[in-house]
């Protein structure tokens, strides 16, 4: 599905950079991280921007800024990484699941304001842009700000994603960002980081990062530890540099494999991801298979030697630590029917054009 390996002379920028910072001795947060958190403000246009330890860590911390916990409720998508789901919980509230629209798979707008009228002590709400496109903004911030809730933006798989001509995540009070080594942006182990234009917010998540001292031994309030090290902020800020590179050739990628299944004319038998208006970043590549074939194209490929995964195979309402909310097959179609036709294809910037015409063969050959 990816190769980590390929781009030789990135590979040897970050092992001259994390050289550099295993001379320096400063290991934790420090200087490194703090250029980081400069440069991810100036790529993507925010106020503030807290690296951490995970992408995870960066979607529970504003939960915990934001008091979330037992009794309250936050909404999100049923279809997403199970982080989305698994940091509400983990703070006690109840994750409410609404159903996805068929285009992006991204949060239905119409099933979220049914949720919020549906359900009391709702304190948030968390939508994730999926795959590299963005959900519904303008419809989701509207519905949000009529039901005075605060919005959370899961954009874990939104590096490089644009909405109406300027960066996703500036939308809602907050975003969290993801830089899991497969991301588009990607370190060399767990990362993630947090932004917001809201100072007050900003500090209080800087707060809980480092379990709650403002200065050593003397903690204002019970955190975790969210901090990010500084060999991967570092490797981060080289792959920074190239983000932009990194999207134009991923979306090149998308266009090929479009035309290559068009040549091959496949498009009768599948379904290819949807465009946007502005700019999708295609973190993963996800076709849509009729559901009983999905199963055995996936299989099939990997007879190939084709790398492919299925993203997501159960959403939340139907995994088992979530049974006692009570949810059942068919309560989110839309989701459901996501979860039994969704492929992914290798969609990575070293993909070479030959690799393309191979994935496109293999399928080609399995339709016949």
């Amino acid at each position: 599905m990816i190769d980590l390996c390929r781009d030789k002379a990135q590979l040897a920028q970050v092992e001259a950079a994390v050289s550099a910072v295993v001379r320096s001795g400063q290991y934790v947060l420090g200087p490194e991280v703090e250029r980081l958190e400069a440069e991810l403000c100036a790529y993507l246009g925010c106020a503030h921007a807290l690296t951490m330890s995970s992408g995870t860590d960066a979607l529970l911390c504003p939960l915990m800024a934001l008091g979330i916990g037992a009794g309250d409720a936050v909404l999100l998508p049923t279809y997403s990484f199970f982080a989305t789901a698994g940091v509400v919980a983990r703070t006690g509230a109840r994750p409410v699941f609404v159903d996805v629209e068929d285009t992006w798979l991204t949060l239905d707008p119409q099933r979220l304001e049914d949720a919020l009228r549906q359900h009391r002590n709702v304190k948030a709400v968390m939508a994730v842009h999926l795959f590299g496109a963005p959900f519904r903004v303008d419809e989701i911030v509207a519905i949000c700000a009529r039901a005075g809730v605060p919005l959370i933006e899961d954009a874990a798989q939104a590096i490089g994603t644009k909405y109406r001509g300027r960066m996703c995540g500036r939308d809602g009070l907050c975003a969290a960002w993801s830089t899991f080594p497969t991301k588009n942006l990607g370190g060399i182990g767990d990362g993630g980081f947090f932004t917001t234009d809201d100072k007050k917010l900003a500090d209080r998540c800087r707060l809980l990062r480092n379990h709650g001292q403002a200065e050593q031994y003397k903690h204002h309030v019970v955190g975790g530890n969210f901090r990010m090290d500084a060999i991967q902020a570092t490797a981060l800020r080289v792959k920074l540099q190239s983000i932009e590179k990194i999207t134009a050739t991923r979306r090149q990628n998308a266009e090929r494999y479009r035309r290559l299944f068009s040549e091959a004319r496949l498009l009768d038998r599948l379904q290819l991801p949807t465009d946007v208006a502005d700019r999708h970043a295609y973190h993963q590549f996800v076709l849509r298979v009729p559901a009983d074939r999905r199963d055995a194209l996936l299989a099939h490929l990997r007879e190939q030697g084709i790398g492919s995964a299925v993203y997501y195979p159960l959403p939340f309402h139907l995994q088992p630590c979530f049974h006692d909310l009570g949810g059942k097959r068919g309560d989110c179609p839309v989701a459901e029917r996501a979860a039994a036709s969704a492929l992914a294809l290798p969609i990575f910037q070293g993909l070479t054009e030959g690799e393309q015409i191979e994935v496109v063969g293999a399928i080609g050959k399995f339709a016949r």
